[in-house]
């Protein structure tokens, strides 16, 4: 789906849940002097622009970063370090799809989804990073380009915050905009793609992006994704489908049926994201901060875990 030249400049105030903005802004501020302090720039670090110098591989470091050459010269894996941007270029992807609507619980993943984009454009504003936008739904596409600022990073925020949901009578997935996202991703840049990540195909030039940026899949999970209720006859509706289904989780048939599809759905997740630390994943009914200060700890602990 095209995006047009005056979606490009459209750089005005949406009208947009100010007071939700309010809020995640006093929690990045309170975050950022306490457990933020010191991880955030270990997530999202991007890939240098400059060389620097080839030194030994230690447990933790990036392996994209390897040298294969020097590696297998000296027998023992060498990689690349690079002298990094201290201003990041933070492109936020969102796939805005009926799919996000799913909510088993008092949140739906998309609104667990754009809490979590709208404290990470806030949290980037703090550090100085430019913020860009892509956002793609079954109705349409917008982007913004990567802008520094306080101001830049809420109007951006508010005017995702404000998009509305799509109707779950279209149709079931976007038309992401991938070739444009390229264009618009510069070298070192990060990206940080939200979705439902059905299993589908791997977008045109996914792999080059992730060689010349930082790539991170954030994922909504919901408590029916781990587990079916138990012993539950039920009618609900399914966005993707777009009907009313009738689940029997007594049956031997539902619960594996659910089983394989959890084991794909995980998969497909991993094939896009091989690195651990490169899949955020957040529980629709936890603490969306204390999620996020998690995978920075993580991160900063070892890496991978």
């Amino acid at each position: 789906m095209p995006v047009s030249s005056q979606q490009f400049a459209d750089n005005t105030l949406p009208l947009a849940p100010r007071t939700v903005l309010r809020r995640l802004e006093w929690q990045v501020q309170h975050a950022v002097s306490t457990a933020l302090s010191g991880n955030y720039r270990s997530v999202f670090r991007g890939k240098g622009m400059e060389f620097d110098q080839v030194v030994k591989y230690q447990w933790g470091d990036d392996m994209r970063d390897i040298d294969w050459n020097v590696t297998a010269r000296l027998g023992e894996p060498y990689r690349k370090k690079f002298i990094e941007e201290r201003e990041l270029s933070i492109i936020f992807v969102f796939e805005d799809t009926p799919a996000l609507q799913f909510g088993s619980g008092t949140r739906s993943k998309r609104d667990v989804l754009l809490e979590v984009a709208g404290l990470l454009m806030l949290l980037g504003a703090t550090h100085r990073d430019r913020i860009g936008l892509f956002y793609s739904s079954p109705q349409h596409n917008w982007f913004q380009r990567p802008q520094s600022g306080r101001k830049s990073a809420l109007r951006t925020a508010a005017r995702l915050l404000g998009q509305p949901a799509p109707a779950l009578d279209r149709e079931p997935e976007s038309d992401m905009p991938w070739r444009m996202i390229r264009r618009a991703a510069t070298n070192g840049s990060v990206i940080l793609w939200f979705g439902a990540f059905l299993p589908g195909v791997i977008p045109v030039g996914w792999r080059a992006l992730q060689q010349r940026c930082q790539t991170i899949g954030v994922r909504a999970d919901d408590a029916w994704d781990s587990a079916l209720p138990e012993n539950t006859r039920l009618s609900t509706y399914d966005p993707i489908a777009g009907r009313i289904v009738n689940l029997d989780t007594t049956s031997r048939a539902t619960r594996s049926s659910h089983a394989q599809w959890k084991k794909w759905r995980e998969s497909w997740f991993e094939k896009l994201f091989p690195l651990v630390d490169a899949r955020l994943k957040i529980d629709s009914e936890a603490d969306t901060l204390e999620a996020l200060v998690h995978h920075f700890q993580q991160h900063q602990a070892g890496g991978r875990w």
